[in-house]
């Protein structure tokens, strides 16, 4: 069924999902994690009998005819890239490798040699299967535009990329399309505060998927994916056990105190497309045309932004303009692209869409977030193009942005500017853009595991 490239924006009905009961298929797996990036790893592994926990290779030893399943194949294929990857993470220089769009450089990156590899591994051999169960709005469909249009982008995005396979065989993970945002949408009764019918829709999807496929109880999960930009979408993973413990969430809701696991879940950037497209959003002035030193607007949501308007609010000494609302006829968009630093506070939530908004205009970010995980930083080193404030420093915020020398300012803005291009939405995507970084991350999230289907095996 090829959807092609729509995103929802006006509502419509439609029949309820029918409950379907099954047995889940009962096949043991072994799943180990060891991140490639040695700066974040776990372990964990399921049940397994005794014998081949002492000699997890037993089972294959004792058939060495035996041939290859699509799964044992599919992580020698993974094998060959981490081997890759972990190889070019010791070269010095990487003009061995060709590359007509971009290649990456620069202390902006934590490791260059080994994301520009990585990234090229990603385009050779990632394939993601999109599970065609459901029906929109809920599932495959969303608004791509707003706050949380990036929901509705990737959904589309991914129904008609390259990346994606129609035969679950040859499938590096499973994407489970269903939306939040049209979750809420449809299924939530204002008022209500009454959560279940959203997570009994949500424990439905998988039963059905599980009554169509064996993907999702091979590994309990963990190859599978989910993506939000709602901030209930955390939340709402919780009503499956195993979507919430094993799968990769990718979530705009990125709070580390929530149960955000850095090296099993995605933390994806919240953008702000007013109208589904970057256009007018891009591009500013250089530092020397930046006359206001650090700039917020925005009104009292949550308790980081209370505090930060308590102690700055319409105080303008030199540079700070930090406001609850602008004066009419001022334009926010005009006020980014004349500050050198741009306050990216916490909302009622972690995620916020100035910290992209920043990076857009040219305006160095200034990250004001407690417990806050943030975007493809497995990739990029954010102390290169960002500041981070603890919330206890609020008072001192201009006395720490006025002690950055200038040089070092320049350096960030320049940085920004250099990694500006891993956060823009393309229409349709290019390489290198938001959702080729996005998919990047979950296919660091697959290396990260080895699933061994103990049922084909025997």
């Amino acid at each position: 069924m090829n959807r092609g490239w729509s995103c929802s924006k006006l509502p419509w009905l439609t029949p309820p999902l029918i409950i379907v009961l099954i047995t889940f298929i009962s096949i043991q797996p072994t799943i180990s994690t060891s991140f490639l990036n040695n700066h974040y790893t776990t372990t964990s592994n399921f049940s397994l009998s005794s014998s081949v926990k002492a000699n997890p290779h037993r089972i294959l030893s004792n058939f060495p005819n035996k041939k290859q399943s699509n799964l044992q194949r599919i992580e020698a294929s993974l094998a060959k890239a981490r081997a890759a990857i972990k190889k070019a993470a010791t070269v010095v220089t990487n003009n061995s490798i060709e590359d007509p769009d971009y290649v990456p450089s620069g202390s902006v990156y934590r490791n260059p040699n080994s994301f520009h590899r990585s990234y090229l591994e990603m385009e050779k051999r990632f394939k993601i299967f999109v599970y065609e169960e459901g029906d929109p709005p809920i599932f495959h469909s969303a608004p791509c535009y707003g706050i949380l249009g990036l929901e509705g982008i990737f959904i589309n995005d991914m129904e008609i990329s390259r990346f994606r396979t129609r035969d679950p065989e040859k499938a590096h993970v499973y994407f489970l399309p269903f939306s939040i945002i049209t979750l809420i949408n449809y299924v939530y009764i204002v008022g209500s505060h009454d959560w279940n019918p959203m997570y009994n829709t949500v424990r439905d999807y998988i039963k059905v998927i599980n009554q169509n496929h064996p993907y999702w109880n091979r590994s309990h999960g963990a190859d599978h994916f989910m993506f939000a930009c709602h901030d209930w979408g955390p939340v709402i993973s919780k009503s499956v056990p195993y979507l919430y413990k094993n799968s990769i969430r990718a979530l705009c809701n990125a709070n580390t105190s929530e149960g955000f696991k850095l090296s099993r879940d995605v933390s994806i950037p919240e953008i702000y497309l007013p109208h589904g497209t970057t256009e007018g959003l891009l591009g500013g002035p250089p530092p020397s045309k930046r006359t206001i030193l650090v700039f917020f607007s925005g009104g009292v949501h949550g308790y980081i932004r209370e505090v930060l308007l308590k102690h700055w609010e319409n105080k303008t000494e030199d540079g700070v303009k930090i406001l609850k609302y602008l004066p009419k006829g001022e334009d926010y968009n005009q006020q980014v692209r004349k500050s050198k630093y741009c306050i990216c506070a916490s909302g009622w939530e972690v995620a916020s869409p100035r910290m992209v908004e920043a990076l857009y205009m040219g305006c160095v970010p200034v990250l004001v977030k407690d417990d806050y995980a943030k975007p493809f930083s497995d990739v990029l080193n954010w102390d290169k193009f960002s500041v981070d404030i603890p919330t206890k420093n609020i008072p001192q915020l201009k006395d720490i942005l006025m002690a950055i020398p200038q040089k070092k300012y320049i350096r960030l803005q320049k940085n920004g500017v250099q990694v500006r291009k891993h956060f823009v939405v393309n229409l349709p995507p290019k390489r290198y853009d938001v959702f080729h970084m996005m998919l990047h991350s979950i296919w660091l999230r697959r290396l990260n595991i080895h699933i061994r289907d103990m049922h084909n095996e025997m």
